[in-house]
């Protein structure tokens, strides 16, 4: 049973940067490509960042890209996002997953960008 474990979210003011980590048991996260995703409230999921098996290759939505990066430790089965000048609408709750045919999902780590 594979489980996904996401952390690392909190309250901070716009403009703000927060790290978030994604580390899985019953898997090794070096095997797939990897997403990290985030709902707010009454909106659907969305994918926000992907990064491809060797890390040489990620891809980000619109919204965040110049500001977030996705990264990743294979070695460590670790799975970054970085987040930087966040915006009040950056605030969801953020998981991570594989890309195509998705894992049973985390608790996800909320992420609040408020004054």
């Amino acid at each position: 049973q594979v489980q996904l474990v996401e952390s690392g979210g909190g309250l901070v003011q716009p403009g703000g940067s927060l790290r978030l980590s994604c580390s899985a048991s019953g898997t090794w996260l070096r095997s797939y490509v990897m997403g990290w995703y985030r709902q707010a409230p009454g909106k659907q999921r969305e994918l926000v960042a992907s990064i491809t098996v060797s890390g040489v290759t990620t891809e980000y939505t619109d919204s965040v890209k110049g500001r977030f990066t996705v990264s990743r430790d294979n070695p460590e089965n670790m799975v970054y996002l970085q987040m930087n000048s966040l915006k009040p609408e950056d605030t969801a709750v953020y998981y991570c997953n594989r890309r195509g045919i998705a894992w049973p999902w985390g608790q996800g780590t909320q992420v609040t960008v408020s004054t």
